[in-house]
Protein backbone atom coordinates (compact mmCIF):
# COMPACT_ATOMS: atom_id res chain seq x y z
CA UNK A 1 0.00 0.00 0.00
CA UNK A 2 1.47 3.25 -0.70
CA UNK A 3 2.48 5.73 1.87
CA UNK A 4 -0.49 8.86 0.64
CA UNK A 5 -3.30 6.00 0.28
CA UNK A 6 -4.76 5.37 3.55
CA UNK A 7 -6.97 2.79 2.10
CA UNK A 8 -6.57 -0.06 -0.05
CA UNK A 9 -9.36 -1.98 -2.06
CA UNK A 10 -9.15 -5.88 -1.94
CA UNK A 11 -12.80 -6.22 -3.72
CA UNK A 12 -15.40 -4.47 -4.15
CA UNK A 13 -19.70 -5.71 -5.16
CA UNK A 14 -22.78 -4.11 -5.25
CA UNK A 15 -25.23 -5.02 -2.62
CA UNK A 16 -28.47 -2.93 -3.84
CA UNK A 17 -29.48 -1.40 -6.51
CA UNK A 18 -32.67 1.09 -7.84
CA UNK A 19 -32.62 3.84 -10.58
CA UNK A 20 -31.65 6.29 -7.80
CA UNK A 21 -28.66 4.81 -6.39
CA UNK A 22 -26.46 2.12 -5.66
CA UNK A 23 -25.14 0.54 -2.87
CA UNK A 24 -21.73 -1.14 -2.95
CA UNK A 25 -19.58 -3.03 -0.34
CA UNK A 26 -15.75 -3.03 -0.36
CA UNK A 27 -13.42 -4.59 0.90
CA UNK A 28 -10.30 -2.99 2.15
CA UNK A 29 -6.92 -2.45 3.99
CA UNK A 30 -5.82 0.09 5.89
CA UNK A 31 -2.87 1.65 6.66
CA UNK A 32 -1.08 -0.59 8.77
CA UNK A 33 -2.69 -3.87 7.47
CA UNK A 34 -5.51 -3.73 9.23
CA UNK A 35 -8.70 -5.37 7.01
CA UNK A 36 -12.26 -4.44 6.88
CA UNK A 37 -15.29 -2.85 4.44
CA UNK A 38 -16.52 -0.07 3.88
CA UNK A 39 -20.31 0.99 2.46
CA UNK A 40 -20.73 3.44 -0.21
CA UNK A 41 -23.98 4.84 -1.44
CA UNK A 42 -23.50 5.83 -5.11
CA UNK A 43 -26.01 9.02 -6.48
CA UNK A 44 -25.57 11.38 -9.23
CA UNK A 45 -24.46 15.08 -7.88
CA UNK A 46 -27.94 17.70 -7.34
CA UNK A 47 -28.62 20.84 -7.67
CA UNK A 48 -29.43 23.22 -4.63
CA UNK A 49 -30.65 26.74 -6.03
CA UNK A 50 -31.46 29.81 -3.65
CA UNK A 51 -33.93 31.80 -4.83
CA UNK A 52 -33.48 35.11 -3.31
CA UNK A 53 -34.48 38.62 -3.78
CA UNK A 54 -34.35 42.14 -2.14
CA UNK A 55 -36.62 41.19 0.13
CA UNK A 56 -36.14 37.70 1.03
CA UNK A 57 -35.67 33.81 -0.24
CA UNK A 58 -38.17 31.27 -1.45
CA UNK A 59 -38.35 27.27 0.07
CA UNK A 60 -39.82 24.77 -0.62
CA UNK A 61 -41.54 22.11 1.65
CA UNK A 62 -42.36 18.89 1.04
CA UNK A 63 -43.03 15.91 2.79
CA UNK A 64 -39.61 13.34 3.45
CA UNK A 65 -40.43 9.99 3.71
CA UNK A 66 -37.19 8.38 5.71
CA UNK A 67 -37.77 10.91 8.73
CA UNK A 68 -41.42 10.78 8.58
CA UNK A 69 -41.85 14.76 8.65
CA UNK A 70 -42.36 17.93 6.88
CA UNK A 71 -39.15 20.15 6.33
CA UNK A 72 -38.42 23.81 4.82
CA UNK A 73 -35.29 23.38 2.45
CA UNK A 74 -34.14 25.43 -0.84
CA UNK A 75 -35.09 23.51 -4.16
CA UNK A 76 -32.98 20.76 -4.80
CA UNK A 77 -32.74 17.87 -6.79
CA UNK A 78 -30.86 15.70 -9.18
CA UNK A 79 -31.79 13.46 -12.84
CA UNK A 80 -30.81 9.61 -11.98
CA UNK A 81 -31.72 9.05 -16.07
CA UNK A 82 -28.82 11.89 -16.64
CA UNK A 83 -26.44 11.97 -13.93
CA UNK A 84 -23.72 14.00 -16.76
CA UNK A 85 -26.23 17.16 -17.00
CA UNK A 86 -24.94 20.32 -17.10
CA UNK A 87 -25.23 21.44 -13.33
CA UNK A 88 -26.48 25.10 -14.72
CA UNK A 89 -29.49 23.46 -16.27
CA UNK A 90 -30.23 20.70 -14.15
CA UNK A 91 -30.43 24.27 -11.42
CA UNK A 92 -32.72 25.77 -13.43
CA UNK A 93 -35.28 23.31 -14.29
CA UNK A 94 -35.39 22.40 -10.57
CA UNK A 95 -35.95 26.02 -9.71
CA UNK A 96 -39.13 26.27 -12.27
CA UNK A 97 -40.11 22.64 -11.64
CA UNK A 98 -40.30 23.03 -7.75
CA UNK A 99 -41.01 26.54 -7.38
CA UNK A 100 -42.57 28.06 -11.05
CA UNK A 101 -39.24 30.70 -10.56
CA UNK A 102 -37.27 31.55 -13.90
CA UNK A 103 -34.22 33.22 -12.63
CA UNK A 104 -32.88 36.08 -14.90
CA UNK A 105 -29.11 35.16 -13.08
CA UNK A 106 -28.03 32.11 -12.07
CA UNK A 107 -24.98 32.19 -10.12
CA UNK A 108 -22.66 29.48 -9.16
CA UNK A 109 -21.86 29.67 -5.53
CA UNK A 110 -19.83 26.61 -5.20
CA UNK A 111 -19.86 22.71 -4.78
CA UNK A 112 -20.22 20.53 -1.59
CA UNK A 113 -20.66 17.06 -0.48
CA UNK A 114 -23.60 15.92 1.37
CA UNK A 115 -21.78 12.94 2.96
CA UNK A 116 -18.80 12.17 2.23
CA UNK A 117 -18.38 9.64 5.00
CA UNK A 118 -20.39 7.31 3.76
CA UNK A 119 -21.71 8.55 0.03
CA UNK A 120 -20.19 9.76 -2.95
CA UNK A 121 -23.09 12.81 -4.11
CA UNK A 122 -21.66 16.37 -4.23
CA UNK A 123 -24.08 19.42 -4.22
CA UNK A 124 -24.03 21.95 -6.42
CA UNK A 125 -24.83 25.55 -4.92
CA UNK A 126 -26.27 28.01 -6.88
CA UNK A 127 -27.57 31.76 -6.75
CA UNK A 128 -31.02 32.78 -8.21
CA UNK A 129 -31.87 36.51 -8.64
CA UNK A 130 -33.99 38.56 -11.08
CA UNK A 131 -36.91 35.93 -10.68
CA UNK A 132 -40.05 35.66 -12.28
CA UNK A 133 -42.74 33.23 -11.36
CA UNK A 134 -44.30 31.33 -13.61
CA UNK A 135 -46.18 27.59 -13.83
CA UNK A 136 -44.74 24.98 -11.72
CA UNK A 137 -44.21 21.30 -12.94
CA UNK A 138 -43.51 19.30 -9.78
CA UNK A 139 -43.10 16.00 -10.76
CA UNK A 140 -44.86 12.45 -9.38
CA UNK A 141 -42.97 12.66 -6.07
CA UNK A 142 -43.18 16.23 -5.25
CA UNK A 143 -47.26 16.58 -5.49
CA UNK A 144 -47.40 17.62 -2.01
CA UNK A 145 -44.57 20.32 -2.30
CA UNK A 146 -45.35 23.90 -1.34
CA UNK A 147 -43.23 26.84 -2.21
CA UNK A 148 -43.16 29.90 -0.43
CA UNK A 149 -41.20 33.47 -0.38
CA UNK A 150 -40.24 34.56 3.49
CA UNK A 151 -38.61 37.77 4.36
CA UNK A 152 -34.81 37.99 4.95
CA UNK A 153 -35.92 38.28 8.75
CA UNK A 154 -38.57 35.36 9.25
CA UNK A 155 -35.65 33.31 7.12
CA UNK A 156 -33.27 34.26 9.60
CA UNK A 157 -35.61 33.43 12.65
CA UNK A 158 -36.12 29.73 11.06
CA UNK A 159 -32.17 29.39 11.13
CA UNK A 160 -32.05 30.50 14.97
CA UNK A 161 -35.03 28.67 15.86
CA UNK A 162 -33.59 25.41 14.39
CA UNK A 163 -36.85 25.21 11.93
CA UNK A 164 -34.18 24.45 8.80
CA UNK A 165 -33.15 21.15 9.23
CA UNK A 166 -31.94 20.04 5.47
CA UNK A 167 -27.99 20.03 6.05
CA UNK A 168 -27.65 21.11 2.35
CA UNK A 169 -29.63 23.97 2.57
CA UNK A 170 -27.87 24.95 5.89
CA UNK A 171 -24.31 24.61 4.16
CA UNK A 172 -25.42 26.28 1.18
CA UNK A 173 -26.35 29.51 2.92
CA UNK A 174 -23.24 29.29 4.84
CA UNK A 175 -21.13 29.18 1.18
CA UNK A 176 -23.10 31.83 0.21
CA UNK A 177 -22.58 33.67 3.06
CA UNK A 178 -18.80 33.37 3.09
CA UNK A 179 -18.54 33.93 -0.55
CA UNK A 180 -21.27 36.00 -2.49
CA UNK A 181 -21.19 36.54 -6.18
CA UNK A 182 -19.94 39.74 -7.73
CA UNK A 183 -22.01 42.00 -8.53
CA UNK A 184 -25.39 41.30 -6.86
CA UNK A 185 -27.70 44.57 -6.66
CA UNK A 186 -28.31 43.42 -2.83
CA UNK A 187 -26.32 41.10 -0.14
CA UNK A 188 -27.46 38.31 1.34
CA UNK A 189 -29.12 39.08 5.25
CA UNK A 190 -26.61 37.02 6.35
CA UNK A 191 -27.02 38.29 10.11
CA UNK A 192 -29.90 39.29 12.26
CA UNK A 193 -30.10 43.05 12.85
Amino acid sequence: MADDEPITVRASRVVYENPWMRVREDAIVRTGGVEGIYGVVEKPDFALVIPMDAGGVWLVEQHRYPVGGRYWEFPQGSWEDRPGVDPAELAAAELREETGLRAGRLDHVGRLFTAYGYSTQGCHVWLATDLTEGPRAPSVEEQDLVARRFSHADWLAMLADGVIQDASTLAAWALLCARPPDGLPFSPACQRE
